[in-house]
């Protein structure tokens, strides 16, 4: 993205930030989100607005607009902290409440994995021959240059759509699931401001962690 958009340091620094900004914004919407709908739909919702991200920066590319490719990385990151709020709860509940912590490190793990496996993968598909475009980009003319950056944009389109359509399956796939749609406030018995209060933050802690 940085030699797309022949972005300055300070800038290709805002990208890195975008998600997490994300995840500090979009907490408390994600824990109310969930408190009507209950976790699974939660999860699954998630997964569709992540896909609806990941369909950005196809716009994106093809303008080659930095603040798209931001909205992008900020959409992406709203699912994911819908998904994560709604995530660990949700393992914690559907098993016993003795082994939750370790179901939880668990989904953390895989979690981890998946991270560095897709960063790899994305990685070798986008940055493939970076070296070389950059080389050419300081002795090209400035309509070359332009045809080197829309040929480097153009490869972008297929990845994004493989991750949109994925997601949009594990969305469908997490809705139609035979499990619970647990949700996420409290029953009539157990109602009290103080299990609200601590149910609420429970919530808000793991957005803000994600």
């Amino acid at each position: 993205m940085k030699t797309i958009n022949e972005l300055t340091e300070a800038q290709s620094y805002l990208v890195a930030s975008a998600s997490y900004i994300s995840f500090v914004v979009m907490a408390l919407p994600a824990s109310y989100l969930l408190q009507k709908v209950g976790y699974k739909i939660g999860m699954s919702i998630g997964l569709f607005i992540m896909a609806a991200g990941a369909l950005v920066f196809i716009p994106a590319a093809e303008a080659r607009t930095y603040w798209m490719f931001l909205t992008g990385i900020f959409i992406q990151g709203t699912g994911m902290t819908i998904l994560q709020t709604a995530a660990n709860p949700y393992i914690t509940i559907l098993g016993p409440i003795e082994s939750g912590a370790q179901r939880i490190a668990i989904m953390g793990i895989a979690n981890k994995v998946a991270g560095a496996l897709g960063s790899l993968i994305f990685g070798a598909i986008l940055l493939k021959g970076i070296d070389e475009v950059n080389a050419q980009l300081d002795s090209v003319s400035a309509s070359e240059k332009a045809l080197l950056l829309d040929q480097m944009a153009d490869s972008v389109y297929t990845p994004y759509v493989m991750m949109a359509i994925v997601l949009f399956v594990l969305g469908f796939l997490m809705r139609k699931a035979p499990l619970p749609n647990v949700d996420a406030v409290l029953d009539d018995n157990e109602q009290s401001s103080e299990k609200s209060q601590k149910q609420f933050f429970n919530i808000l802690i793991c957005g803000l962690e994600c």
